[in-house]
């Protein structure tokens, strides 16, 4: 018997959907004991074996797209919820784990052909399962002249991680993982099969060409969504480039950074710099370090004044900002763009160095990629890899780290003010929940989408096993994460994607109209899912008869209707 069953499912119906299931995909591939149902368990969960974690009832997997129809329509005699993940490697965002407890999750790791890659028009037609290793490794066995754009974590797959609007780190646009996408294969709520785009004429050879189709563009209610199972998607590629160069570009002032944003906008806009910007800065600290003594006193009694920040960057070294650049393409075009880069670089900011650090040739010979392979650089070579997941181990400043932490990203624009607002708003946010500093004036952006910045939050750590006061640590961290969400919302900010859990509250700030937005997904949820079958909760769209379950002030928050706009949507 499971922990926890979905409203209105008794166990004896449930234990019918299970034989129906295991008719559909076979036993044993049908989980219900509880060692196998923890494996769906969010590993970096808040709620860790608190009465209301999310927790799935049982998991199916199904090996073919007609499976899912069969599994889809089973769920909707039963009125038992289906969660859907492609490999289930969403950490610090949910993992495996429902939306709603007492889902069963459909897992989609067995979908894992790779349909097609074509290196002469540069895309891939994928299924769920697949990832990013898959992906590469058939590139290179086969001797196809195409990148992938990879995030952090090389396991996840490129169909769940473009759903869930994930990002990578070579060219524009390529970086925008949903963005490159070009064609989808959906089962929808009641168990039929649409393809979007061209992909909607019969026989068409041009569904990963052209993705508009004809009429209107139904793929963007497919991302963060519930409105179906996407079972097959297409993706474009970027055609392996001749070179890449970096460059390093320093900073002497604070002040800088608005000219240096202003004239990164215009090179990228105009296509000149598609690759990623890192930004630094050498007196903030970096991610996982502690934030330098001295800074920490500066800003003790408050945040500084701009001639104070000045003031200490010529003490500390006269370096304020440091950002690497990348460029892709021939050799000659590389270096071209570069000495274009630097000239339009030094003249808007005065003092601003820029040196091309290196061209390196590609394919890179087999010593090349293995000196790149713990460079935290590496993604900007199309390669996938796990390096991220070192900044959760033991180190000499952090001997005994979390077990896991809850991702915050906010959207910023690509402006100093935007950013240095959202530094000082995490600063204050930490003061008022008496927290050491988090943020300060050399906080910078993340470049992951071309045109807007991403700024990191509170990534507040999660803890499960035997840590002490667990409970205590882990609810500590909830309210550090709800009251920045909401700082973040009043100071104009918002995440592009949120924690399980917190999905209800993050949805809540994007209040504009009295939640015309949410209203218009709810009316589509109820019309495509009249029985709230797919994902029930994911990303604050419940449907009409589960809506009783939204939380929109954050996890330990009662269920509640959604609060109006009191300035009425302005």
């Amino acid at each position: 018997m499971p922990k926890i069953l979905p409203a209105g499912v008794t166990a004896a119906s449930f234990a019918m959907a299970v034989k129906e299931f295991q008719g559909v995909v076979g036993a044993d591939w049908v989980f219900t004991s509880d060692p196998d149902v923890d494996t769906y368990r969010d590993a970096y969960s808040p709620l860790w074996d608190e009465p209301n974690e999310y927790v799935p009832s049982a998991a199916v997997a199904p090996d073919t797209v007609e499976q899912v129809q069969a599994l889809v329509r089973i769920a909707n005699r039963y009125k038992l919820p289906l969660y859907p993940v492609s490999t289930g490697k969403n950490l610090a965002y949910g993992s495996s784990a429902p939306s709603y407890s007492g889902s069963v999750v459909l897992d989609l790791k067995r979908m894992n052909r790779i349909l097609k890659v074509d290196d002469k028009r540069n895309f891939a037609l994928l299924e769920p399962g697949v990832s990013y290793f898959d992906l590469y490794r058939h590139i290179q066995e086969n001797g196809l002249k195409v990148w992938i754009d990879v995030p952090d974590p090389g396991w996840g797959s490129p169909v769940g991680n473009a759903l869930d609007h994930g990002v990578g780190y070579t060219a524009s646009p390529f970086r925008d993982h949903f963005g490159s996408h070009c064609g989808m294969e959906v089962v929808t709520p009641t168990g039929e099969i649409i393809r979007t785009g061209m992909g909607a004429l019969p026989n068409s050879d041009s569904w990963q060409d052209y993705r508009y189709g004809v009429g209107p563009w139904v793929d963007g209610l497919f991302g963060q969504s519930n409105f179906g199972i996407v079972t097959k998607m297409g993706f474009w590629l970027f055609p392996q480039p001749e070179a890449m160069g970096t460059a390093t570009v320093l900073a002497p002032r604070y002040a800088d950074l608005a000219p240096l944003i202003e004239v990164f906008n215009y090179l990228e806009d105009s296509m000149l710099m598609t690759g990623m910007q890192d930004w630094s800065s050498p007196l903030g600290g970096r991610f996982g370090q502690p934030q330098p003594e001295e800074l920490s006193a500066l800003m003790a009694n408050g945040w500084p004044s701009d001639e104070q920040i000045e003031a200490y960057v010529r003490a500390h070294g006269g370096v304020a900002w440091q950002v690497r650049l990348h460029f892709y393409g021939p050799e000659k075009i590389v270096r071209a763009t570069s000495e274009y880069a630097e000239q339009r670089i030094t003249q808007a900011v005065p003092g601003a160095t820029f040196e091309l650090d290196e061209i390196l040739k590609l394919p890179p010979t087999p010593e090349q990629a293995r000196s790149h392979e713990n460079d935290p650089h590496a993604d900007h070579l199309g390669v996938p890899n796990m390096i991220t997941y070192g900044l959760m181990s033991r180190r000499p400043n952090d001997p005994d780290p979390p077990q896991g932490h809850l991702d915050m990203f906010c959207v910023s624009p690509r402006t100093a003010q935007g950013i240095m607002q959202v530094n000082r708003t995490l600063y204050e946010t930490a003061r008022e929940l008496g927290m050491p500093n988090h943020a300060s004036p050399f906080n910078t952006p993340n470049h992951w989408y071309h045109r807007c910045y991403m700024m990191a939050g509170m990534m507040t750590p999660t803890y499960r096993d035997d840590t002490p006061d667990r409970s205590a640590k882990n609810k500590r961290s909830r309210q550090i994460y709800e009251t920045a969400v909401k700082n973040l919302a009043a100071a104009r900010f918002g995440l592009y994607r949120t924690a399980l859990g917190m999905q209800d509250l993050l949805v809540n700030q994007y209040s504009f109209g009295n939640h015309a937005l949410l209203r218009f997904q709810e009316t589509m949820k109820d019309a495509i899912d009249p029985n709230g079958i797919v994902a029930p909760g994911r990303y604050g769209v419940w449907p009409k008869r589960l809506r009783d379950q939204r939380r929109p002030d954050g996890i330990d928050a009662p269920v509640a209707a959604l609060k109006q706009n009191k300035e009425g949507g302005a």
